[in-house]
């Protein structure tokens, strides 16, 4: 994914799957982003806090109980495209989540949950690898 150049790390810490987690990630152009792990599950947010916090989208990332390596620290990125539009999700150096601003879509690995709102305008979620691809030729 290059996007006018690069992809730009925002947020890089470590964490542990299964703590209660919350990391924002905001663009110098007010585009938001938040990943919280609540103990159960990894979701991934878009976020307007022009008036307050109003979340836009989720997308799932895992379910805590599925996890296979859930006892060891988790190295979390935040990484936005240069012209700050796309914010992209990497736990472990793997792509969760991709959220486009511009073009108001969110997607993950898993697809879920099915666009609610109005916000999000398209209807497959699924984050593939051809997907990855397709940004990275933009």
């Amino acid at each position: 994914m290059n996007d006018k150049g690069m992809l730009i790390i925002y947020t890089d810490q470590t964490f542990s799957l299964g703590q209660d987690t919350f990391i924002d990630s905001v663009a110098d152009n007010g585009n938001v982003v938040v990943f919280e792990d609540n103990e159960e599950t990894g979701y991934f947010y878009a976020v307007d806090r022009t008036d307050g916090i109003r979340i836009l989208d989720a997308l799932h990332i895992y379910d805590v109980a599925n996890v296979i390596y859930k006892n060891k620290p988790s190295n979390i990125k935040i990484l936005w495209t240069k012209d700050e539009m796309k914010a992209v999700l990497s736990i472990n150096n793997y792509y969760h989540a991709i959220f486009d601003f511009k073009d108001r879509a969110g997607y993950c690995r898993n697809g879920f949950p099915h666009s609610q709102g109005n916000w999000t305008l398209i209807n497959n979620r699924l984050l593939t690898e051809e997907l990855i691809e397709k940004f990275a030729k933009e």
